[in-house]
This record gives C-alpha cells, sequence and structure tokens, in this order.
C-alpha cells in the first residue's frame, strides 16, 4: 500500500500545524480591521494609551496602530515598553518619561506637539495617570491647546472590581496608601464613612500590614486581594479584612496587588450600639479594653478603633456619674481620688 499522500491533501501529521477554519477566519477579520484602521489619518497630539497589565494579549488593535504610527513613545521604564514592542514587532523609538525626569522632559515634549507630531503616552502597564505619572503634562498639553486623544484597555482597577464580587455599581479609586503607619491610619479613618466600594493597589511587601491597617479601622469588611492579575498565577484570596491580614501575613506575596474591600454599611441598616456597649461592658469583665474591643468588633463587623471609642466614652460617661456623686456628698472626694476612710482605691484594691 502506497504512503504517497494525494495532491491537494495533507498528511495527518501536519494537520495540527494549520489553523483551523475559525482561526483563519478571525485573522482576516482583524488584518481587515486594522488595515480600515491603518487608512483612517493620525491627528497629531498626545495619545494616552492603555497597554496590558500582564498578559501580552490584552492590547488593542487601536493602541498597536497609534504606538506604530506614533514619532515617539513615552514610557516609564523603556525595558518594560521594549517587551511589548518585541512581541508585535514594533519599532517607533522609545522615551523614557517617569517621574525622576518630568520636569525635564516636558518643555522638548511640548515643543514636539507644538510641531504636529504623533506623541505617545504609556505606562509600565494598564492605563497611564492611574497612580502613574502622566499627569502633568496631559495638564500642560490642555493648556497649551494641544490636542488629548484616549486610547483605552486594560486597567487594573476596573479588571480588580470585576472580579472582586463586590459592588460595583459604585467604587472609589484610592491609589497607594501612605507608607509610613500613622499616616496611614488617619487615610483610612477618612475613607472608613464611605458606601462605595474601596479599591487600592499595594506592593508586595505591605500587603499584611495594609490589610491589618485596613480591619483595625473598617473592622471584619469583606474584602479581596488579587494578585499578578491575567498572567500565569494569577490568584484571587477573598474573605473579612481581618481573615485576610492574618493569612497574608503567613506567607510571601510576590507581585503587586489590588485590594478590594466593601465600601460602609449604610447606616439605616448598621447595628444596635446599645446592643454592643452591652457585650463590650460584659466583655470587660474578663478582658481589657483592647482585647475586648478586638472581640466585639469581628462580631459585629465594626471598625475596633469605633468600638475602643465607644469603651472609652463609656469610661467617661462612668467618672462624670462617679464625680457627681461626690459632688452631691459636699465634695469630700472628687472624681479619681482616694478616700482614706474605705481604705480602697479607684479600681478597687485594697491600700
Amino acid at each position: 500500500m502506497s504512503d504517497r499522500v494525494p495532491e491537494g491533501s495533507v498528511a495527518s501529521d501536519q494537520r495540527e500545524d494549520l489553523p483551523s477554519v475559525s482561526e483563519q477566519r478571525l485573522s482576516q477579520a482583524v488584518a481587515a480591521q486594522l488595515a480600515l484602521q491603518r487608512a483612517q489619518p493620525l491627528p497629531g497630539g498626545l495619545y494616552i494609551v492603555s497597554t496590558p497589565i500582564g498578559h501580552l494579549s490584552d492590547i488593542t488593535l487601536r493602541a498597536l496602530d497609534v504606538l506604530d504610527r506614533a514619532d515617539v513613545v513615552l514610557c516609564e521604564d523603556t525595558r518594560m515598553t521594549r517587551r511589548l514592542f518585541a512581541r508585535y514587532s514594533l519599532r517607533t523609538h522609545l522615551l523614557s518619561y517617569h517621574e525622576h525626569n518630568a520636569e525635564r522632559r516636558r518643555g522638548p515634549v511640548l515643543e514636539r506637539l507644538a510641531s504636529g507630531e504623533v506623541i505617545a503616552l504609556v505606562s509600565d502597564a494598564g492605563t497611564p495617570l492611574v497612580a502613574d505619572p502622566g499627569y502633568k503634562l496631559v495638564e500642560a498639553a490642555i493648556a497649551a491647546g494641544q490636542n488629548v486623544v484616549a486610547v483605552p484597555g486594560a486597567s487594573a482597577a476596573i479588571a480588580a472590581v470585576t472580579m472582586a464580587g463586590l459592588p460595583s455599581d459604585r467604587f472609589h479609586f484610592e491609589g497607594f496608601l501612605p507608607s509610613r503607619a500613622g499616616a496611614r491610619a488617619s487615610r483610612l479613618a477618612a475613607l472608613a464613612p464611605l458606601g462605595a466600594t474601596l479599591v487600592l493597589y499595594e506592593a508586595p511587601g505591605r500587603v499584611a500590614a495594609t490589610l491589618d491597617a485596613m480591619a483595625d479601622a473598617f473592622g471584619a469588611r469583606a474584602a479581596a486581594v488579587l494578585r499578578e492579575m491575567t498572567k500565569r498565577h494569577e490568584e484571587v484570596v477573598r474573605g473579612p479584612l481581618d481573615q485576610l491580614a492574618v493569612a497574608f501575613a503567613a506567607r510571601e506575596v510576590r507581585g503587586e496587588c489590588v485590594i478590594v474591600v466593601a465600601g460602609a454599611v449604610p447606616s439605616e441598616a448598621r447595628v444596635d450600639m446599645s446592643e454592643v456597649a452591652e457585650r463590650l461592658a460584659e466583655a470587660r469583665r474578663t478582658m481589657r479594653l483592647k482585647d475586648a474591643a478586638r472581640a466585639v468588633a469581628d462580631t459585629f463587623g465594626l471598625s475596633r478603633k469605633e468600638v475602643y471609642a465607644l469603651g472609652l466614652r463609656a469610661d467617661a460617661e462612668g467618672d462624670a456619674r462617679e464625680t457627681g456623686v461626690h459632688a452631691e456628698n459636699g465634695g469630700r472626694v472628687g472624681a479619681g481620688e482616694h478616700n482614706p476612710a474605705d481604705g480602697f482605691d479607684r479600681e478597687g484594691s485594697q491600700t
């Protein structure tokens, strides 16, 4: 029997190397759309081009066209952008533009815009100006009357909101929190009342500390930590903030993360604070205020600081009542003073 393959047919061991009919159809459609895009004029101006956040296939045809036809591409790190350029055989000149050289670069860039050039601005990943440099350049270009055009695409913040499993009808993008603990706590206290879902970026080395600070400020709110999105080791971890803080403190974290946290509970749906106060008073019979506040806060899903403050107010009110009693007795013993007649100090320890 002959091994000869009939003319016009393909050997079975070669068929896997050929594109399927659907692949051919898709390739033709993409090529046609790109040809239409390239047939359109590209006016001079500053183009804000979104690039993939990890998976290099997450690039739009329009973005490829603009990057290919631009006179220059401004980027944070030329090494990062060259990876994308190598994948798609782009040859446009790259020029670094980041927070350390922006002041020096801005003037020459504006001059090139004034001459009618097409200048593209990209970040290392995702959409420029979202927790990335570039705002002042856009502001200056607008002030100079130059054309500013957005070429939308991937965004880590938007992708995280869609995968977190938390309300997405309203969300607040915070970006990176301050690295110093005090400033971070102050900022979280300001964010605590917001009813919108919160979206934050964080470096891997600070994720556990940030989650713990959030648990202190927000209580055991539902949250999600998204790591390495669209990449091979993509991971989404969901749960209450306090549990996430413990989990991430016990592991090594690699890759920048996005943290998404549920917003504050509407006031009409909040728990009865009188019940919280009763539970706190009960817990304080066997615990210090700090530990009791933590336990009660976790039970009701409240901020630990909020419950701790409730305990301090209860102490203050108790002191005020005690002061009033002493005043009625003629002010013989003031609040917090030791009465030698009874042999006990205020904490109940015999002297």
